[in-house]
């Protein structure tokens, strides 16, 4: 047992904890909910200070998990929502008063210099993350950028060495490894309940832009998001893997395809051109001599945000749907013949990963339950030390991974990856 953030807990190879004081964290959420929070924060120790750059979706998520992670966990740090950064000062002012934020800021190059910031969150496009999070880490601030990393290696290597010398917390916004069911997956793997993994199927399939007349984003332009559906999904699928099985990418064979090559503006002003992938597939060789096939695309019809992975071993199978995401599939291949077969386990127990400081069990979970242990995990690496995960490092693996993939489509060949 480990209790390094007050909590006491069995540690895990990912080093996300399992409390067992279910009880006692209730009762300090209920006591932070409706008591003095000042005295509260007092008596959880420093307060770390918070600016957020971007003031959009990723921007809510996050505001939310800030609100809510030291009501929830006992953590040896809280923090505080100093400031959050927007181009726009109207949007800005109106996000700080809906979202909790303390000020503004319409300059990003402001916020990392405030005294009252020590971490920084970048919940912005692509193209600006690399800027901003290699000038947060020189100015000695911890930092949580939203994936993908970057939107090149050369990006993402300069962001993963500007961490190493930085020495602060660097974290890598991959969200999905703090949904329950998946930490539980992670931790039945690595606890050898599968036997060997043989093979792995991911997708990640959503239908928003199904319609042709969809407006265009700035999440269609190369040049701002770096990829589509590959980057934008395809990321998140490729890190799961990783961070299920263990294993690392060494090769890919693969295909994209753009089916609408132009969108309407927003405001009927005219169309812009499409420039990046609307799906992405491929097959890849991993370590240990592991194969699977991926899927990442926003024209799934009907399939809202279906993030599926099944992982094949040796001795069973374990299978997760993120439209279903209390639940995880189990087939233990060491049954008897007569009674085989996938059983359902319904993770909302108090020794399942992070439900301790939930809910009773059979009261489920949302999405954005995740954002909120990604803060609690990160809050914990600041204050006292846990390893922090997905790092930055794991941010350029997948990288590496999206490129080879792009690379690979391009050519037409099977493309090896450089991890």
């Amino acid at each position: 047992m480990s209790s390094v953030d007050g909590v006491n807990r069995v540690s895990t190879v990912d080093g996300v904890g399992r409390s067992g004081a279910g009880e006692v964290d209730r009762a300090r959420r209920n006591v932070a909910a409706g008591g003095d929070r000042a005295g509260d924060e007092g008596a959880r120790g420093r307060t770390v200070g918070v600016g957020m750059v971007g003031t959009a979706f990723m921007g809510a998520a996050h505001s939310q998990a800030w609100r809510t992670v030291n009501r929830v966990f006992d953590l040896p740090v809280t923090a505080r929502m100093a400031v959050i950064c927007g181009r726009d000062p109207a949007r800005t002012e109106a996000a700080a008063s809906r979202l909790g934020w303390a000020a503004t800021e319409t300059d990003w190059r402001a916020l990392i210099d405030r005294d009252d910031v020590e971490l920084v969150d970048i919940c912005t496009p692509g193209d600006t993350h690399a800027e901003i999070a290699i000038a947060a880490l020189a100015a000695g601030k911890h930092v949580l950028c939203e994936k993908p990393l970057a939107n090149t290696v050369a990006e993402a290597e300069a962001m993963a060495a500007a961490a190493r010398d930085a020495g602060t917390v660097a974290m890598c916004g991959f969200t999905y490894r703090r949904v329950p069911a998946v930490t539980l997956m992670h931790d039945l793997v690595a606890a050898g309940r599968i036997g060997r993994i043989r093979q792995v199927r991911a997708c990640y399939l959503q239908d928003w832009l199904v319609d042709p007349a969809a407006p265009w984003t700035w999440r269609l332009s190369a040049d701002r998001a770096g990829s589509g559906a590959l980057g934008d999904l395809g990321a998140h699928v490729i890190d799961a893997v990783r961070f299920l099985t263990g294993a690392e990418f060494e090769s890919v064979s693969a295909l994209t395809e753009t089916f609408v090559t132009e969108r309407p503006l927003p405001g009927g002003t005219g169309n812009a051109p499409v420039t990046v992938d609307d799906a992405a597939l491929f097959l890849a060789r991993l370590s240990g001599g592991v194969v699977g096939t991926f899927e990442a695309t926003r024209y799934a019809t009907g399939r809202k945000n279906a993030l599926r992975i099944e992982v094949n071993g040796t001795l069973g199978t374990l299978a997760f749907d993120l439209e279903r995401l209390n639940e995880l599939e189990f087939y233990d291949g060491g049954q008897l013949s007569a009674e085989a077969g996938f059983r359902r386990i319904l993770v909302t127990e108090p020794d399942h990963p992070y439900l301790s400081a939930w809910w009773p069990p059979g009261h489920l979970l949302g999405y954005e339950h995740a954002f909120t242990h990604q803060a609690r995990d990160l809050l914990a690496a600041v204050g006292g030390g846990d390893p922090v995960r997905p790092s930055f490092e794991d941010g350029l693996a997948a990288q590496r991974v999206l490129d080879a993939v792009g690379r690979s489509a391009r050519d037409s060949t099977w493309t090896n990856t450089v991890h």
